[in-house]
């Protein structure tokens, strides 16, 4: 009986060596498949791209990541999602959303695709140029570390860190147009054409729209004509200068009489403002461009390319100066929101909420110099006086612009 017991004992011990044995070749088999468990994705599928060069472009201050849109999607890259943009020189942008559009706070960075541009591109909205905020200037006279750092040509990765970090916010402020004319109601609506009327301005004094010259938006030839109608005789442009200009009529489908007169004339102020507005040299700028403006006679059109950022900011110092209310301001400034995306407080007010605040209302500050002044009830004149004084302008050419442009 006891030798029995033992052989049934050591028959158990020898199953339970066999079946750890089992699962131990079970375990090292799933070790090394190539398939994964429970069709997991890789660890290494995720989405990415590495060494891809970069181009500076200044206009709005950014880097271009010579990918188009479209291969960048087809990677698996989703707007909303959190990337990690990796320079060659080391500066890296470690968690920022990838949008469709500046759906940022200004001063922050994101990695963008908006409609229209070549590539995408990693900035900083209405902020300091990512070009010389991160040193990614190859070729400019730098020191011998940073030199070797650079090895003679920046280039560019993109790592995903999460998808759908910042859906929200890109499904919340997702917006977009068309460039078609046939989609408006009119051609002023597409041209983002109009007269400045609020505070003290005079009827048919000012005017504000896209671009009468960059065609990239098929606009310009309904910009010339309808500046042409209202007689306007000196034109303040806020995104180009001679170059661009010159390469703008030199272009097969330019068609702007109007406004190629008044440049062969000297009637066309060119600036070239970045979307800083917050630098010196952005408001250093409007001084410049304000002085002149005074020298000249009227009417007036301020412009940059769609007539909506920096024309926004200029027009609505424009207003402020002149006696305009901070209602007047904001009704004027979201037209434009009203022409290109069919956007009112009506129609989305969570986009004209969002909008609002995050552009209007933000500018309004830098020219107030704080966040806590009470818009709605504040000397808006006053702070825009003071904005000009220390910009550049004396008190006698502000005066001098105010009292061309009012009643």
């Amino acid at each position: 009986m006891k030798i029995i017991k033992k052989l049934i004992s050591l028959l158990l011990a020898l199953a339970m060596c066999l079946s750890l044995a089992a699962c131990g070749n079970s375990s090292n088999n799933s070790g090394s498949n190539t398939e994964p468990a429970n069709n997991a994705e890789p660890a290494d599928a995720a989405p990415k791209i590495e060494g891809i060069a970069i181009e500076h472009e200044p206009e709005f201050g950014g880097v271009y990541i010579k990918m188009t849109i479209d291969d960048f999607n087809k990677l698996g890259f989703v707007y909303g999602d959190s990337v990690k943009v990796v320079f060659s020189n080391g500066y890296t942008l470690q968690d920022v959303p990838y949008y469709n559009g500046y759906y940022v706070d200004a001063g922050e960075a994101l990695l963008i695709a908006y409609p229209g541009y070549d590539y995408i591109k990693a900035a900083i909205n209405y902020g300091q140029d990512l070009w010389d905020e991160g040193g990614l200037y190859a070729g400019r006279k730098i020191s011998l570390y940073e030199e070797a750092k650079l090895d003679g040509k920046c280039t560019a990765s993109v790592y995903l860190n999460a998808h759908g970090t910042y859906r929200d916010i890109q499904e919340a402020r997702d917006i977009h147009y068309w460039d078609e004319r046939e989609r408006y109601p009119s051609d002023e609506v597409f041209a983002n054409f109009r007269n400045m009327t609020a505070g003290d301005l005079k009827e048919g004094v000012i005017y504000r729209s896209a671009s009468p010259c960059d065609n990239q938006h098929n606009r310009a030839p309904y910009v010339d004509k309808l500046i042409s109608a209202a007689g306007v005789n000196c034109i303040l442009n806020l995104a180009d200068n001679d170059a661009k200009i010159e390469k703008y009529m030199a272009a097969a489908d330019f068609n702007s009489p109007h406004f190629k007169s008044l440049y062969e004339k000297g009637s066309v102020i060119p600036l070239a403002m970045s979307m800083n507005f917050s630098s010196d040299d952005f408001t250093a700028k409007i001084a410049q461009g304000f002085t002149a403006m005074a020298e000249k006679d009227g009417p007036y059109l301020v412009h940059c390319t769609e007539g909506k950022d920096r024309t926004g900011f200029v027009c609505m110092l424009i207003e402020m100066l002149c006696g305009a209310s901070y209602q007047e301001i904001v009704d004027d400034y979201m037209i434009t929101y009203d022409n290109y995306y069919e956007i009112t407080e009506q129609k989305d007010k969570a986009k004209y909420d969002i909008i609002l605040d995050k552009n209007l209302i933000a500018m309004m500050y830098t020219v107030a110099g704080s966040k806590t002044v009470d818009l709605k009830t504040a000397d808006l004149s006053a702070f825009a006086r003071a904005y000009l004084v220390k910009a550049g302008m004396t008190d006698a050419q502000i005066d001098g612009l105010v009292g061309r442009l009012t009643k």
